[in-house]
């Protein structure tokens, strides 16, 4: 019970701390907005909304977690509190899920934005929504553990910013969020399904308008590994630097 006291402490100090300051909630708030209002309003029919919803979603997701981590776990270690973090009596890794969470459920945020102001041009019957729920879900768990694994390999915030649009950069050309994988040039096409957004947005195209290519089961089960890996490194880096 304690343990789980502290996860809760750390992460509605980070909530308090990070997550509800003017300028973050902003950020969760317009940055997605404006990407949906700008596809949105070159799409003429439902079904060019339907086809781009599930990249804005994603995206949204994706820059939103992992620009918050690299921001608050980069100036925690700046300051030195993220090392009196790792001396308090708890274990490794539900410390670092309680530093992630609130990046979790940032993303998950970020993604309601992208749906909700696409009322106001479709109708979203038709969704399978359980899909839709767990494939936004998982996207927000593994760009925040990949936003996680930048934090603690680098020094400066900067230097994580510059990490991170290694990663994110390519996947938003890559990942199929709106240029379908097949029509990805053939020597391309293995770096995009060894990037796990590309399932992620897999499972929203199949939820959203059904034109996914892989198995909803099959990327859901590729997500989990691709999230436990980046967790799992994530985890080893910390003891290497500062615990062993």
């Amino acid at each position: 019970m304690n343990k789980w006291i502290a996860f809760w402490n750390i992460l509605v100090k980070d909530v308090k701390n990070y997550y509800f300051k003017p300028p973050n909630i902003s950020w969760g708030i317009i940055f997605p907005f404006a990407w949906t209002l700008m596809f949105l309003l070159r799409s003429n029919t439902e079904v060019d909304i339907r086809s781009i919803l599930p990249g804005v979603i994603a995206m949204s997701i994706l820059f939103g977690t992992t620009s918050m981590l690299a921001v608050t776990i980069t100036f925690e270690r700046r300051s030195q509190s993220f090392e009196r973090l790792l001396v308090a009596p708890i274990d490794i890794r539900l410390l670092m899920l309680a530093k992630t969470t609130g990046a979790i459920v940032f993303g998950l945020f970020n993604a309601c934005v992208p749906i909700l102001f696409s009322l106001f041009w479709i109708s979203l019957k038709g969704i399978t929504w359980l899909p839709l729920i767990a494939g936004v879900f998982l996207i927000a768990v593994t760009s925040a553990f990949l936003g996680l694994f930048v934090a603690v390999s680098v020094r400066e915030v900067f230097e994580a910013q510059t990490l991170s649009n290694f990663f994110r950069f390519p996947m938003v050309f890559l990942c199929g969020l709106f240029i379908p994988v097949d029509q990805l040039p053939t020597a391309v096409r293995p770096l995009a399904y060894a990037l796990p957004l590309t399932y992620g947005v897999d499972i929203l195209k199949t939820a959203i308008n059904n034109s996914g290519d892989l198995p909803v089961w099959f990327s859901l089960f590729v997500l989990v590994l691709f999230a436990s890996l980046l967790f799992d490194l994530s985890i080893r880096n910390v003891e290497r630097k500062w615990i062993l």
